[in-house]
């Protein structure tokens, strides 16, 4: 672990998550016009090793945002290193751990599944990128979990959303009706977490007591659809402003 000192003086401390999925996302031409300096350059240079995590604040309440799953699914992670430049900025209530490129070969290259492995359906598998990300979301015993996608559209489930689950932690819907209050996104609710398939890093954390829910917003797969990060980054401001860590906006 490491504690990187940018040019505005801000502390962030970053901890390498998985070492066997680095990449070099100034390779993607979706990002590399967002990659000049600052933060998203810092994150760039540290993707090449691995997954890492960028942790700002302190004390609780505790949460985990994720962005990046999928490597071609960009307005998330875009929105995400938004995020961390936004939080260094400002004195957040509570600890942030964000994890902005979950899968920097896969963003490298601009496709969904990584080395071959769909990360999305693999949270439950030792030696995944989402299986280290779940431990590592154990081991910090957050208070909830986000992570945040892009869905193209006529796709599965083509539609800005934020998928949540009944059982075992119902604070999963409390968190998404949150989110679509504030947005055009809608409630994508089940009644148990991987009741529809395993392996997705929202169902594997809401199984493990740790509130958690997937955001989409709709883009086609490899670019950023004109205002979809910015709507991605909203859905994760309400996300900590409902868990208390950003103040309302009035």
């Amino acid at each position: 672990m490491v504690t990187l000192m940018f040019v505005s003086e801000d502390s962030v401390e970053v901890s390498l998550i998985h070492d066997g999925s680095g990449g070099d996302i100034t390779r993607n031409p979706a990002l590399k016009p967002y990659i000049r300096e600052g933060y998203p350059l810092a994150i760039a240079e540290y993707s090449l090793k691995g997954t890492v995590m960028l942790s700002l604040g302190s004390g609780r309440p505790s949460v985990m945002v994720v962005a990046g799953v999928h490597g071609n699914e960009i307005p998330p992670q875009l929105a995400a290193m938004c995020l961390v430049e936004s939080l260094a900025a400002s004195d957040p209530t509570g600890t942030v751990h964000v994890i902005p490129i979950a899968a920097p070969w896969a963003t490298m290259r601009n496709i969904r599944w990584c080395r071959g492995r769909d990360l999305n359906r693999s949270a439950g598998v030792p030696g995944s990128v989402t299986n280290a990300i779940f431990r590592r979301a154990l081991e910090l015993g957050v208070d909830a979990l986000a992570d945040f996608h892009s869905t193209a559209p006529g796709s599965k489930p083509g539609v800005e959303g934020v998928f949540c689950s009944e059982e075992p932690e119902p604070e999963s819907v409390e968190i998404a009706r949150y989110i679509t209050s504030r947005t055009s996104s809608r409630v994508l609710c089940y009644g148990r977490a991987s009741s529809s398939y395993m392996g997705a890093l929202e169902d594997e954390c809401n199984l493990a007591g740790i509130p958690s829910v997937t955001c989409e917003v709709v883009s086609e797969n490899g670019t950023a659809r004109k205002g979809s990060y910015e709507r991605s980054l909203l859905q994760m401001r309400l996300f900590l402003e409902y868990m208390g860590i950003l103040l309302e906006a009035p």
